[in-house]
């Protein structure tokens, strides 16, 4: 599919935008030619992470979870790709209200401007937190929901929501559930946080958890053609794609992978047994739906790791 021709001079709205993974969609449809409005109250996203597209973007400041407004911002809009959210598992346990505040109240709020206001089309980023711990693998779409945690519950109650309006209010919607997306602008998970134990002391690593978790991981900028991909795509409309990468790995292995390509010696590594609650051990994808569109991963586990290794460098100057 030639995304250029689908987004080129439509208009989009990015909630999120300035985050992680919203601020990689937002350089991309620029890149496509779309005229975007971004959207962030900057509690969690960086205005520096749109520094590349800043100049060119009608950039929004403030909540999707406010009353008022979303109807005028919205109005017109061809894509509506909603990312705002809380998207931390250990901040949902300490804060469930907040979590339920930003990923549930913040949907409905995007939901009713979409209908009152005529936008053509939402996508939605959700989670794989929504299957819980696995009960088969690689977990499908049709993977039983067992959340865990107020994150992964607050994600699948926004999806419930996303099916409702769209038979009650024929809602052209699409739903993709990233798994772990990692790359330059990530500023927690696993392997920031592995880089960052690195840059306080090379000698010694202490890592969450036994270090068997087995994690499914997708650079950010094949989840981004993912989800601009479900976006676009005719067939895709009202199903939802799991978004992953192509290699599951677990901690331990690439905990070594991370220190060979930063060229590190061995620090002395050791795990605490434990990690936080809601979190999960095993997330395998099966992502043969989102194949079936005629996605396919451009960068692989390596040279995406070096990427982050790169910008970490750049942006914190580790010793190393």
């Amino acid at each position: 599919m030639d995304l250029r021709r689908e987004y080129e001079h439509r208009r989009v709205i990015v909630t999120g935008a300035a985050g992680f993974v919203g601020s990689h969609l937002v350089d991309a449809l620029m890149s496509h030619g779309a005229h975007v409005t971004a959207i962030d109250d900057l509690s969690d996203g960086r205005e520096t992470n749109l520094a590349a597209s800043l100049s060119q973007i009608t950039f929004v400041r403030r909540s999707v979870t406010e009353l008022s407004g979303l109807d005028e911002i919205l109005a017109g809009a061809d894509f509506v790709f909603h990312l705002a959210a809380n998207a931390s598992v250990p901040r949902s346990v300490d804060h469930p209200e907040a979590d339920f505040e930003a990923n549930v109240i913040g949907t409905y709020r995007i939901l009713e401007a979409a209908r009152r206001s005529g936008a053509k089309r939402i996508v939605f980023t959700s989670s794989a937190a929504v299957y819980g711990d696995p009960v088969r693998e690689p977990m499908d779409e049709g993977h039983p929901f067992f959340p865990k945690s107020p994150y992964g519950g607050s994600k699948l109650a926004a999806e419930f929501l996303l099916d409702s309006y769209s038979r009650c209010f024929d809602l052209d919607h699409r739903r993709v559930r990233l798994f772990n997306t990692y790359g330059p602008r990530q500023r927690k998970y696993v392997m920031f946080d592995l880089l960052e134990k690195l840059r306080a002391d090379p000698r010694h690593l202490a890592m969450l958890g036994s270090g068997n978790q087995v994690r499914d991981y997708s650079y950010v900028s094949d989840t981004v053609d993912a989800i601009l991909l479900a976006g676009a795509h005719p067939e895709a409309r009202g199903r939802v794609y799991n978004v992953a990468g192509d290699r599951a790995i677990d901690l331990r292995a690439l905990i070594d992978l991370v220190l060979r390509i930063a060229g590190l010696p061995r620090p002395e590594v050791t795990f605490t047994g434990e990690s936080w609650r809601g979190d999960i051990v095993r997330w395998i994808a099966d992502t043969r739906a989102l194949r079936a569109l005629g996605f396919a991963p451009r960068v692989d586990l390596e040279e995406g790791i070096r990427h982050l290794v790169e910008w970490h460098r750049r942006e914190f100057a580790p010793s190393w």
